[in-house]
């Protein structure tokens, strides 16, 4: 049967691919369904041909899964934040855990390794500690608000449809963070349609709203509001500040991040503090961490204290190893393993990434932590440090070949090896097979209900 673009089809689903699709097969070829899980009868439309596989969107679900349930979001269909809310969790974790395995035998090449059961979230609602909320000039409209009465279009604020930049879905709340956050949201979104100020275009880049980005310390149960806007308008701002407040004592501070870049980033070019302070603390373990609108940290709080976790697990550390931690970011690993290690060094590329953990490091009494700032792929090469534990926990594009060389080079005895892509940790740990062997590897789930999956793998100087 040749497929082609715009057809459809009648597929049942009998595995699931990364990414939140469902599989088919159709006389022998790959069909990646969106919409689709394991189970499924469905009709969907072809919409990319490719020559060894397609891929294509249900249209319909004929015979529904036994694991599919009811999604509790009105948005769930249309939004691209998760995809696998009509997917009974508990499957969830068991395909993210079969996806890690997959990419690392088959993309990797990679086998002989101790897989562990995959560990599920604590939380599987209200679990991020932050969310962007973006401002726009015109409406996605849904399917049943189309034709005469419907909603407004000329303003939005909510989240992105998938694979665009200009359209925003208007939501009231999002499930994935906690009802106050919903309730702060619902009163900015009222302040800022009184502020008589218009929303940013996507396409003309001209008007004020850009964003509003709420962050929750879990430790302390406060909020951080943050105001991304194209210009200054303080007047408006401190006492839309004062209100918001006023109405929510649960939030510490609201701060104003102005940005006149086009591009459709929640970071300004300056902040202006506007009420209460300009910082949360949040604490993963024992430790302590200051929290600013811009800073890095871990979204998911608690599920990242049992990542942490298995990072010492399996580092198993006595008290006097050199460990050397690579994109250390705001040194949450190094601090973390301080107390265990002899030593930590840090090797981060971001400036204010390095400054806020020698900060956190001070905050945290610890003394035995030092950081480098500089391109990975400059500083390997020279180090004068030879770590007993490497642990590298690269972006989600993975490392540089010539940092998985330097890696090599070292060779350090033990590396702990911390991914949240598992097809580029699949690529990265093929290049570094010849030096070392994988021992044991565990997925984790850090983000339910998303096809996110993160991984740690422990590996062995051969």
């Amino acid at each position: 049967m040749s497929l082609k673009k715009k057809q459809i089809l009648e597929l049942a689903i009998e595995g699931a691919a990364f990414g939140a699709l469902g599989v088919a097969r159709v006389d022998g070829m790959a069909v990646f369904v969106e919409g689709a899980v394991p189970g499924d009868v469905v009709s969907a439309v072809v919409i990319k041909k490719k020559k060894a596989w397609a891929r294509a969107r249900t249209l319909e679900v004929l015979t529904p899964s036994p694991d599919r349930v009811e999604p509790p979001c009105p948005w769930s269909r249309w939004c691209g934040g998760c995809k696998w809310q009509f997917l009974d969790y508990e499957k969830q974790v068991r395909y993210k855990a079969a996806q890690v395995a997959e990419s690392l035998e088959r993309i990797g090449g990679l086998s002989g390794f101790d897989m562990l059961p995959p560990i599920p979230a604590p939380e599987i609602w209200g679990y991020r500690n932050k969310m962007e909320f973006s401002c726009a000039d015109r409406r996605w409209l849904l399917p049943e608000e189309l034709g005469e009465g419907g909603p407004p279009k000329e303003f939005a604020l909510g989240l992105h449809v998938p694979g665009t930049f200009d359209k925003v879905l208007d939501i009231s709340r999002c499930l994935l963070q906690t009802e106050e956050a919903n309730a702060i949201l619902a009163t900015v979104r009222e302040r800022v349609l009184a502020s008589g100020l218009p929303a940013y275009g996507l396409r003309t880049h001209e008007g004020f709203w850009r964003f509003v980005v709420i962050r929750r310390s879990v430790a302390e149960d406060r909020y951080l509001v943050n105001l991304v806007t194209a210009w200054e308008e303080t007047p408006v701002l401190f006492s839309m500040a004062e209100k918001i407040m006023e109405a929510h004592p649960s939030i510490a501070g609201v701060v104003n991040n102005v940005s006149a870049k086009k591009s459709g980033v929640a970071v300004g070019d300056y902040e202006i503090p506007l009420a209460g302070s300009p910082t949360l603390v949040d604490a993963i373990g024992p430790f302590r961490f200051t929290v600013s609108a811009n800073s890095f940290f871990q979204t998911n709080t608690r599920q990242a204290e049992t990542l942490y976790g298995v990072v010492s697990d399996f580092a198993a550390l006595t008290g006097s190893e050199r460990v050397l931690d690579l994109y250390s970011g705001t040194g949450t690993i190094p601090i973390w393993l301080s107390a265990d290690a002899g030593e930590v060094l840090g090797v981060e590329l971001v400036e204010s990434a390095v400054k806020d953990a020698v900060e956190n490091c001070v905050q945290n009494g610890v003394d035995n932590c030092k950081f480098l700032l500089g391109d990975i792929r400059d500083v390997l090469p020279s180090l004068d440090f030879t770590p007993d534990v490497l642990v590298a926990d690269p972006p989600r594009s993975g490392m540089h070949p010539k940092v998985v060389a330097a890696i090599n080079n070292l060779a350090a005895p033990k590396v702990v090896f911390v991914s949240c892509n598992p097809a580029t940790a699949a690529r990265d740990l093929a290049l570094m097979s010849d030096t070392y062997r994988i021992k044991t590897v565990q997925p984790l789930d850090m983000f339910p209900h998303t096809h996110h999956v993160e991984m740690v793998a422990l590996l062995e100087k051969r």
